[in-house]
């Protein structure tokens, strides 16, 4: 009977979590507060008066919890991010967090008048930036925020875990008596980054070779095959003494950024099961709240919270993101976003099944930090970007999706864009695009209309459009529709192939193909054909960064790049 209860609660509690995330936007508040308030509410002080209190469960729950996010955040986290963005990453990842709960436990034993190793172990659990906590404000801020800073945010609170783990456990461990020798932190430290490093990328490697050779006669176990992946790789890293949360990241980025069959399919189940994993996650997390403990600490935990918002993650970022040139605008962003989530609550249950004195009392000081934090910073994360003038409103959320590669891997794939105001494209005629060979507007839906393309067809702003191409022109592709295009990155010697009539100013205004200097718009408005034309004699032009050759068909000429970056 009671495992009909329970299931009975766990459903309403999760449809209480998924309601709540409609009321997310309008009423401007981090959904991940409302999933707390959910569980607060339900829980043994709330109106549902429903008691848990058991701190081990709560930790195994929240690990399980944390690896699907975690997955499905590097799943959508492409290398090309992580090569861009990992120096200042790494930096913030190891010696911010160090900075961070270096001035953070200072300010906590002085506030709650700990012994000095039991105020920097508080400063150590909440030192990190949450994954649960960025990736879910991140998705529901309503902004697109310029690529190299929500790379290094994802990067960093994907990447930052272990070194928080490191300083938990190695506190907890010299607090205790178990750790008593400089070598064993270090092997700790070691063993938490290096084995979970190993890990993931041996793991994310094997799950791509797995994925796209075997032959599942039913295409919905390729999601569940990922997913059984990414556990291992949580689960092998854990064993060996690493961080399962940095290995099963780096296997989600390892086989995210591969060419995998059945990626939409996949991509759509993570999403969906690392939705469940935030549910689950801060409902449970607000049930295992006391709100009459908290108000207890509520001054001393409103100080630190203020210690470490203001003052200790402003020097960390300074201190460890300034050389990497971002902008003063952009390093106080990053200041700002040290939003603390689910990882400080998990964290903090450790000193409790440790035994370690005090730990009661640091658990809900740490709860209640996490709160001021998800609050402030969650809520006003939009906000802080409007008035730094960082980002732009996000694109809504396509209307429908396509996958053309479910059952075997093909160079090839449908994507959907939305036609903006601001974009190139608005109010032109697909046959005036300067589109290449291999890509082909196949669907426009306007409204509830569906429009077949011609090339007579305009663009109109708001219009879902659904391009197939080869996928390694999606660089280009994905510059064209973008109202504020930063340089894509494309591959060194693309061969790319147009219709003779496109000119080189199409080139440049739709693609970003840059004019060199001194070429007249006179002469850039020529055709392709008539240029190459010109060059009979030597069958090839060149034309600043780009290579003219006749192509294999006579109406179409063949460009060659020679830049990585247009």
């Amino acid at each position: 009977m009671w495992i009909n209860l329970a299931m009975l609660l766990a459903g309403v509690l999760l449809l209480l979590g998924i309601a709540s995330s409609k009321f997310s936007a309008r009423l401007g508040v981090p959904v991940l507060v409302l999933f707390l308030s959910v569980g607060m509410l339900a829980g043994s002080e709330g109106l549902g008066r429903i008691p848990f209190e058991n701190y081990s469960l709560a930790n195994s729950i929240g690990s399980v919890a944390l690896a699907l996010i975690l997955f499905d955040g590097g799943l959508r986290t492409s290398i090309t991010s992580v090569q861009k963005v990992w120096k200042p990453a790494l930096a913030l990842s190891t010696i911010g967090v160090l900075i961070t709960s270096l001035i953070t436990g200072l300010a906590a034993a002085w506030v709650l008048k700990l012994p000095l190793l039991q105020g920097l172990l508080v400063g150590s659990i909440v030192g990190s930036t949450d994954a649960a906590a960025v990736f879910s404000v991140l998705r529901s801020s309503g902004l697109k925020l310029p690529e190299r800073l929500t790379s290094t945010l994802e990067v960093e609170s994907g990447s930052n875990d272990p070194m928080a783990i490191f300083l938990t456990l190695g506190l907890i461990g010299v607090i205790t008596g178990t750790t008593d020798s400089p070598q064993a932190l270090l092997w700790l430290f070691v063993g938490q980054f290096g084995v979970g490093t190993l890990a993931g990328l041996l793991t994310g490697r094997l799950a791509t070779w797995s994925i796209n050779r075997i032959n599942l006669d039913y295409p919905g176990l390729y999601p569940l095959l990922a997913l059984a992946f990414g556990l291992v790789a949580f689960g092998l890293a854990a064993v060996l003494g690493g961080s399962g949360f940095l290995a099963v990241y780096i296997a989600g980025i390892v086989l995210g950024s591969s060419s995998i069959v059945f990626r939409r399919g996949i991509f759509s189940f993570h999403d969906a099961t690392a939705w469940l994993g935030q549910i689950v996650l801060f409902v449970m997390l607000g049930l295992l709240s006391f709100p009459s403990r908290l108000l207890a600490v509520a001054w001393e935990g409103l100080l630190i919270a203020l210690v470490l918002i203001l003052v200790a993650r402003p020097l960390a970022v300074w201190a460890s993101a300034l050389p990497f040139q971002f902008r003063r605008r952009e390093l106080t962003f990053l200041s700002w976003v040290g939003l603390k989530g689910a990882v400080p609550i998990t964290l903090a249950t450790f000193p409790l099944l440790a035994g370690v004195p005090k730990s009661g009392q640091i658990f809900n000081a740490v709860f209640f930090v996490v709160l001021i934090s998800a609050i402030t910073q969650g809520w006003s994360l939009p906000l802080v970007a409007r008035w730094l003038q960082i980002g732009r409103p996000a694109d809504p959320t396509p209307a429908m999706s396509v996958e053309i590669n479910a059952l075997r891997q093909v160079d090839g794939e449908i994507l959907d864009y939305t036609v903006k105001a601001r974009t190139h494209v608005a109010g032109q005629r697909l046959r005036d695009l300067a589109l290449p060979d291999g890509v082909v507007v196949s669907l426009i839906l306007r409204g509830r209309e569906v429009v077949m393309p011609r090339g007579t067809t305009v663009l109109m702003p708001g219009d879902h459009v659904f391009v197939a191409m080869r996928m390694n022109l999606e660089p280009l592709i994905d510059r064209l529709f973008d109202p504020d295009p930063e340089p894509a990155e494309i591959p060194p010697g693309l061969r790319l192939s147009f219709h003779s009539a496109t000119s080189v100013e199409q080139l440049h205004r739709f693609l970003g193909l840059p004019v060199p200097h001194g070429i007249s718009p006179e002469r850039a408005a020529q055709s392709l054909g008539f240029l190459l034309a010109q060059a009979a004699p030597q069958r090839q032009l060149a034309i600043g960064a780009a290579c003219l050759h006749p192509g294999t068909d006579p109406d179409h000429v063949a460009v060659t790049l020679r830049s990585e970056k247009v």
